[in-house]
């Protein structure tokens, strides 16, 4: 959309006697407010393509590293690699703050090597003032925390490594 049509929309929505106009397209979204006197408020705000947004790319980093080498010690990378894929990843349900505790006072839901059934709470994350506890699906043993206490989290994050045997 270019300039001209924007201000003969404009025109237009002053003409008609709406007192407001919402139009959005993929990467345009314009709002066009007409007060009582015939003056017109207009705000432009141009969108960034979700795609661009989310922080995921960084999760993949440490994985594309690991295979690039074929020295001796990469073999040892790779086999802590093997080890990670036969565990299962307990992953953030939503976006939140994550809690390993109940309560500062009380102890942690779960520490690595404690066994756990499918139902047990494993942590509490915080969205919008509502504590959500956050129960395993799974039974097994818990081998990782791949998050810090109180750090925030995104949905999908893994949150745990769980060796199922």
């Amino acid at each position: 959309m270019d300039i001209k049509e924007i201000q003969s929309l404009i025109k237009f929505v002053a003409k008609s006697g709406a007192s407001e106009v919402k139009l959005e397209t993929d990467d345009l979204k314009i709002t066009i407010r007409t007060g009582a006197t015939g003056t017109s408020e207009t705000t432009y705000v141009q969108s960034i393509p979700m795609a661009q947004t989310p922080m995921a790319p960084v999760a993949p980093a440490p994985v594309a590293e690991t295979p690039a080498t074929s020295d001796s010690p990469a073999t040892t990378a790779d086999s802590g690699a093997d080890d990670d894929a036969k565990y299962i990843t307990i992953k953030s349900p939503i976006i939140g703050t994550f809690y390993r505790k109940p309560s500062p006072d009380k102890p942690v839901f779960v520490e690595v090597g404690d066994t756990i059934s499918a139902g047990d709470v494993l942590c509490v994350i915080e969205a919008m003032k509502l504590f959500n506890d956050i129960e395993s699906e799974v039974s097994g043993k818990i081998v990782k925390v791949l998050v810090d206490d109180s750090s925030p989290v995104e949905f999908d994050q893994p949150l745990f490594l769980v060796d199922p045997s």
